[in-house]
């Protein structure tokens, strides 16, 4: 019986029986291509099948037993160890995305090492670089004595071979996942196919011999993980290491973890020697700030379970467009849209002939509802030309009505705050959590509030430009 050629999507996976222009799961223009001999989702070994007409009962169980946190192996490496959830589960896969460049290799050739010199065997394969040129790596990071097994393939075969000779390894590094190609996939390496026909194998060799894998994943110019997407779903965690190259810090953070928290963050500093942890991070995000600028708010927001101060820059023009330009860096742009309607709407601030432009300062991009009341603390404190007082953080979630809504963990910000310096704590109350403001500082609960404080309030550094405020 003739086989029907298949077609599928070099973006995110989707398989058409025909080609098309556009695919209509991802919306990407010419990404369907014809894949022969694609494999399925139940592709595999013909061992592991069963034959037809014979199929084997297995035991069901019940919710009720003794449940047992998962056996993790320390990597050394505290902030990738906090991203994972405590450490590296035996068996799992990890999926580790990053704009080219960031990073990635620099961070898995530390960890590898740090594994290797605690007595575990570690291999670190590269389909992409010579082993002259890793070997190269570790030397300039001062790590060529650790004792890491290298190898330079592609043939997922092979690696399983290589990994299964000697004893597993407790580690096992591929780099990456696009370069690699199975035997059983008739593609070209990187295609949907042989992304998920290798991954497929690596994830059974993982979860057989006990082995953690991480996968390296090439991402996209709007930063999704490419090819790999299809593999996301089939993965124990997905990574992404984030970062401005024109900044020296990176941000390691999770966006699924079966065994661990999603929401955690690891923070390096890029230095001369590879990546630093970074312990205290809000530190290094407020160093060089200028205190006496109009248009700078602290931003008091949570990672986890890790508190984190950002300073959060605003800046308001005058425009003389016709429709004014609304830039934003490090946060959604139409959360900042909704700031500035709520600010006209429900506060008096006529913005709607400036020019407006907000940046997280150091390149940390916030995803947190809690930055609202910052972003609008800085916007108007830009408009007015009177800068916030130093010893001030904001948090808070602003509504439609002008409301300021509570917050998670207000305690864990305002302690956090409090060993960096800052007595005033400027955000939404937020009853029985326990939050204790020693300086007497009051809570919001409306925006027109906030403004009032700041124009009546602030620092004058220029000129006022007082906001036009109904009443």
């Amino acid at each position: 019986m003739a086989k029907h050629p298949t077609f599928a999507c070099q973006s995110c996976g989707a398989v058409y029986n025909r080609w098309r222009g556009k695919c209509e799961a991802c919306g990407g223009w010419n990404t369907v291509v014809e894949e022969a001999g694609a494999a399925g989702p139940l592709a595999g070994p013909a061992a592991t099948r069963t034959s037809r007409g014979r199929r084997r009962v297995f035991a069901l169980e019940g919710l009720a037993g003794e449940a047992k946190d998962a056996p993790r192996t320390k990597t050394g490496n505290a902030e990738f160890d906090r991203v994972t959830g405590g450490g590296l589960v035996p068996g799992s896969v990890i999926l580790l995305g990053g704009d080219p460049g960031i990073g990635k290799s620099t961070l898995l050739i530390q960890v590898s090492a740090a594994l290797a010199r605690a007595g575990h065997r570690v291999a670190y394969i590269s389909g992409e670089e010579a082993v002259a040129q890793v070997r190269l790596r570790a030397e300039r990071l001062g790590l060529a004595t650790a004792p890491v097994e290298l190898a330079a393939e592609t043939n997922v075969e092979d690696i399983v071979a290589t990994l299964s000779a000697g004893g597993s390894p407790r580690l096992a590094v591929i780099d990456s996942i696009q370069t690699m190609w199975t035997d059983t996939v008739e593609s070209a390496p990187g295609t949907v196919s042989q992304v998920r026909g290798s991954a497929q194998s690596l994830i059974r060799f993982a979860k057989s011999h006990g082995t953690a894998i991480i996968l390296v994943g090439h991402v996209t110019k709007d930063g999704q993980i490419a090819g790999p997407r299809v593999v996301e779903h089939m993965v124990d965690c997905v990574a992404s290491f984030e970062g401005d190259t024109g900044h020296h810090f990176r941000i390691l953070r999770a966006a699924k973890n079966r065994f661990g928290p999603t929401d955690e963050i690891g923070v390096y500093e890029m230095t001369d020697r590879g990546l630093a942890e970074v312990p205290n991070p809000s530190e290094l995000f407020l160093s060089g700030r200028d205190l006496a600028t109009p248009g700078t708010a602290v931003f008091a927001g949570m990672e986890g379970t890790r508190p984190l101060l950002v300073e959060v820059q605003a800046l308001v023009a005058p425009s003389a467009l016709g429709t004014p330009r609304r830039a934003v860096v490090g946060w959604d742009p139409a959360r900042l849209s909704m700031v500035l309607a709520v600010l006209e709407a429900h506060a008096g601030v006529r913005l709607g002939q400036h020019d407006v432009y907000l940046n997280v300062a150091g390149g940390l991009r916030i995803t947190e509802p809690a930055a609202d009341l910052a972003a609008a603390a800085a916007l108007v404190s830009s408009l007015t030309g009177s800068a916030l007082p130093a010893d001030s953080v904001y948090f808070g979630e602003v509504g439609l009505s002008g409301a300021v809504r509570p917050v998670t963990q207000i305690s864990a910000r305002i302690k956090e705050a409090a060993k960096l310096g800052f007595s005033n704590a400027v955000g939404p109350a937020s009853p029985g959590d326990g939050a204790d403001r020693t300086n007497g500082a009051p809570t919001l609960g409306h925006v027109a509030d906030l403004v009032a404080r700041i124009a009546g309030g602030g620092s004058p550094r220029r000129a006022a430009a007082s906001p036009r405020r109904a009443g």
